[in-house]
């Protein structure tokens, strides 16, 4: 049977298209890899790493000492596809996240703070009674947030955060848009995506109650998705292939050839890199498209203060040229590593170039600065996610999931509504699975 007849069989019997390879253990390739399995499909999976996880892990322990992830990642209440996932593989939410509504404290004052409701009323209340900015800057804030409901939450293509909010008081744009805007896009609000801002303003404040919740991990990354996802899938007959790396994907009579082996068809949901470099000659449209998108780094500076406390579980801050953090974690009221703080450097290239060293001495600098410790806070380690996310900028032509029938890419590079989130990675992961039917 020919490559075309086999793919007409498998679309008049989609149940016939059992095997399915997920390339990549991320949280795009577990998602693939669950909703595959429970679609009834006999599922490989491929990580070349040691465990699962992808970019938003724990790192493999060396000592005895605290275990640590390779970033700090949070989720919002509208992040359903996220935590339903989760809740599948057996996590339970109430023990594993700090839920509260949306907060910014900042190291000495009570930021903007979402009272609980309904969101837009929530939002509305948060704004208005908040007396640190002044009268009219609310005012503004909430006639500019009218504008962009009325306009269903839609802009130009190609403006900028920082063209979006244009016209808005300084107070507003450095405490609430440019936080924001850092924390869900990873890229600076002069160069990030005003449409993507919008589409997770919309969901956090349209999705329903407790969506502009924020949920901060009590568990180490790996203990939160990784680990019970492993279990569960293992548990359902899905073989996971640590340790491996595939060096290449090829057109088969039985669908495709992952490096000699056959499969009916194949999710890549390993990064952007290495799925170009894979579809390089069975799709250079796709494969080019794919390795022109350009990344920006994040860095977490972990410092160590046994006895001290910050004012809350997450603070936020303000950067400059010589105070790189925008947000610092409190991992001991997140109950799993007292004395332990995670100052997370988002959009952070230029802190690269200065180098790791340089990088952590600033954030200590800058902790020094900001809060008051009860013993001297000491650099504990720096780590660098150098391709942490996409750079989401204006106008951003962004890779389809489709690549060629039978062939499907899922990541949070792949074109879709949200920028480089848990949620667009499960969401893509969850979309390639839902279209092995479609061929």
């Amino acid at each position: 049977m020919d490559r075309d007849a086999h793919q007409l069989g498998r679309a008049l019997n989609p149940s016939a298209a059992k095997r399915v390879a997920v390339i990549g253990g991320g949280w795009a390739g577990i998602a693939a890899a669950v909703k595959a399995s429970q679609l009834g499909y006999h599922v490989t999976l491929f990580e070349m790493a040691q465990h699962l996880g992808g970019r938003a892990r724990s790192l493999a322990q060396t000592d005895a000492g605290p275990r640590l992830d390779n970033g700090q990642h949070i989720l919002i209440g509208a992040y359903q596809a996220s935590l339903n996932l989760l809740e599948t593989v057996g996590v339970d939410l109430s023990q594993s996240f700090l839920r509260q509504p949306l907060r910014l404290r900042y190291p000495r004052h009570e930021g903007l703070r979402l009272p609980p409701g309904p969101p837009l009323i929530s939002f509305m209340r948060g704004i208005l009674t908040y007396r640190a900015w002044p009268f009219t800057a609310r005012i503004s804030l909430l006639l500019r947030s009218t504008s962009w409901l009325l306009r269903g939450f839609t802009c130009a293509p190609q403006l900028s955060v920082a063209e979006l909010s244009a016209g808005l008081p300084a107070i507003v744009r450095q405490e609430l848009i440019e936080p924001l805007c850092v924390a869900a896009l990873n890229t600076p609000a002069d160069q990030a995506s005003a449409q993507v801002f919008l589409r997770v303003l919309r969901d956090a404040l349209f999705s329903g109650r407790g969506s502009a919740d924020l949920l901060l991990p009590k568990l180490p990354l790996s203990a939160l998705l990784a680990e019970p996802a492993a279990a569960w899938l293992g548990a359902r007959g899905v073989n996971i292939r640590l340790n491996t790396r595939v060096q290449a994907i090829a057109s088969s009579t039985a669908g495709w050839s992952v490096d000699g082996e056959d499969f009916e068809q194949v999710i890549l949901a390993c990064t952007s890199a290495q799925a170009a470099s894979l579809c390089a000659e069975i799709a250079p449209a796709w494969s080019s498209q794919a390795g022109a998108l350009r990344y920006q780094p994040i860095v977490t500076v972990y410092l160590h203060s046994p006895g001290s406390q910050l004012p809350a579980a997450m603070v936020a801050l303000q950067e400059s040229t010589e105070a790189p953090a925008q947000f610092a974690f409190d991992l001991g009221q997140l109950g799993h590593a007292p004395g332990l703080f995670a100052f997370v450097i988002s959009g952070a290239a230029s802190w690269v170039e200065q180098g790791l060293t340089a990088t952590g001495e600033a954030a200590l600098r800058q902790a020094l600065a900001e809060f008051n410790w009860r013993s001297p806070p000491q650099v504990h380690r720096v780590l660098a996610e150098k391709r942490a996310t996409f750079a989401c900028t204006p106008g951003l032509q962004r890779p389809p999931a489709s690549i060629k029938p039978g062939l499907w890419a899922a990541g949070d590079y792949v074109d879709g509504p949200y920028p480089a989130t848990l949620e667009g990675a499960v969401r893509s992961g969850l979309h390639a699975a839902e279209m092995l039917a479609v061929v």
